[in-house]
Parts: C-alpha cells; sequence; structure tokens
C-alpha cells in the first residue's frame, strides 16, 4: 500500500509531473516536426525546398506547400507572436485554417480573407496575431502571385549583382482586424534566378556583441549563391548564421522558403 502522505511520495510528485511535461514536449516537437518537415512537392519546372529551425524546443513558424488542381503551387509562411509551446498550439491553427482555404480559395488574397475570418476571433481572445505571405507560382509562365498580411517582403535574386524585394501589398497581419480583404500582385521570375521566402529571425538573429545578423549580410549570402540549387543556398544561409552568431542562443525562430525555376 502507498502512503499517499509520505515524504517520499510527496517529494516524488515534481519529478514525475517534470518527466510527463518533457515526454509531452518531445511529442510535440515530433509532431511540429512531421508536419514542417513533410514531403516536398515534386516541380517539372522548378525547385522549392523549406526550412525552420525553432528557437526553443518548439516553435511559431510556419511554411507550407500545396498543389492546386491546375497544377500551380500555392506557397505560404508565417511567423506567429510570441514562442515556444504557446506559439506552436497557434501554429497547428494557422496550418489548419491554410490547408482549409487552400482547397476552396482561387487565389493568395481569397485564400488569406479565408483564414482571417477563420481565425480573428480566436487569436483576438488570446491577443495574438500571425504574420502570412501567400503566393502561387504557375510554372507554365513562370509568375509568382501574391498576398500579404502583414509578413517580410520575399527578395529575388535574378543575377550575381542583382536583388530586390517583391514590390509592396497592403494588407494587415491576421487577427489584426475583422472582414479583410488581400490585394494581389504578380511578378514574372527570372528564368535563372530564385527567391527567398523569410521570417525575421534571420535578419535579427545576434552575435555576442548584440549587433544583428540584418539584410545586408543576408543579400550577400544570395548573391554568392546565384547559380546554386536550393539545398545548396539554404545550406550557405545556415552556415553564415552559425559563423556570425558564435553559438549564441537562438532568440527568435529562423524559418525559410526557397524556389528556384529551371
Amino acid at each position: 500500500m502507498i502512503n499517499l502522505c509520505s515524504r517520499e511520495f510527496i517529494n516524488e510528485q515534481p519529478r514525475e509531473i517534470n518527466k510527463t511535461l518533457e515526454r509531452e514536449i518531445k511529442l510535440a516537437r515530433n509532431i511540429q516536426m512531421k508536419l514542417l518537415n513533410g514531403k516536398q512537392p515534386y516541380l517539372e519546372n522548378g525547385e522549392v525546398l523549406g526550412v525552420s529551425i525553432p528557437a526553443r524546443v518548439i516553435g511559431g513558424d510556419y511554411y507550407d506547400f500545396y498543389v492546386l488542381p491546375d497544377g500551380k503551387l500555392r506557397i505560404v509562411i508565417g511567423d506567429v507572436m510570441g514562442k515556444g509551446i504557446p506559439a506552436a498550439m497557434l501554429m497547428i491553427l494557422t496550418r489548419g485554417a491554410f490547408r482549409s482555404a487552400a482547397e476552396s480559395t482561387h487565389g493568395p488574397g481569397e485564400t488569406l480573407t479565408a483564414m482571417n475570418n477563420a481565425m480573428y476571433n480566436d487569436l483576438r481572445t488570446l491577443g495574438s496575431f500571425v504574420t502570412v505571405f501567400c503566393a502561387d507560382w504557375d510554372p507554365k509562365n513562370n509568375t509568382l502571385t501574391y498576398a500579404n498580411a502583414g509578413h517580410n517582403i520575399p527578395l529575388t535574386v535574378t543575377s550575381e549583382e542583382d536583388i530586390a524585394e517583391f514590390p509592396k501589398t497592403k494588407g494587415v497581419m491576421i487577427g489584426g482586424l475583422p472582414d479583410q480583404e488581400y490585394s494581389e500582385e504578380s511578378l514574372e521570375l527570372d528564368d535563372r534566378g530564385f527567391v527567398l521566402f523569410y521570417t525575421d529571425g534571420i535578419v535579427e538573429a545576434q552575435n555576442k556583441d548584440g549587433e544583428m545578423y540584418r539584410m545586408e549580410r543576408l543579400c550577400d549570402v544570395l548573391l554568392k549563391s546565384y547559380q546554386s540549387n536550393v539545398k545548396d543556398i539554404k545550406e550557405s544561409i545556415v552556415q553564415s548564421l552559425n559563423i556570425f552568431t558564435e553559438g549564441v542562443p537562438q532568440r527568435d525562430d529562423i524559418t525559410m522558403v526557397l524556389l528556384k525555376s529551371r
């Protein structure tokens, strides 16, 4: 018989709770990584790659791909306010909203509108928001049609000397305001260039002196990687960040999606 009032039983309680929490956090991380690191879609006329590196065991950044019936590829990248378990829970909510919207909408603008409609009340209740960038890549004419909900503007690299942001589109973050409509823009990609979608954990990474990585360093890596494939470009960015931060603990989630036509 176990004496529920014994000192040994009472002392054992916190240890058992901690072990249970550790197991559940590891399970949550495995679920998140499987959702994020699923099979990359095959592209007949291009290649795409996504990667997410959480600052904690689990994170709030999100990217996803959805192949549309007409052969286009819908790409989404998002950044949930906050870090850790709360942000990860909202990331799952964001994923569900995107997958549901992608099946029933005709473009990135409609997708963001549907996501905002689905998530607004929950995000307002929680006092949170999500920045999201959504784009449809058409492999037939190599164009991107996109809409933005307060997220970082992607970069397009068209030569070893030419890098630029996408033309800006206005749009508030998901959960910012109700009943929003998101405008779309289109961009024709260079046949030999590539596009980087990213979260601010890259440019805001800090070294031991508190200096940020910043856009200038990222652009330098991208220009030097102009002729590389998406896997090598990703590795170049990660290596550059590691060299710059010199082992300083990561403060924010780092997520990127690379798209390159061929």
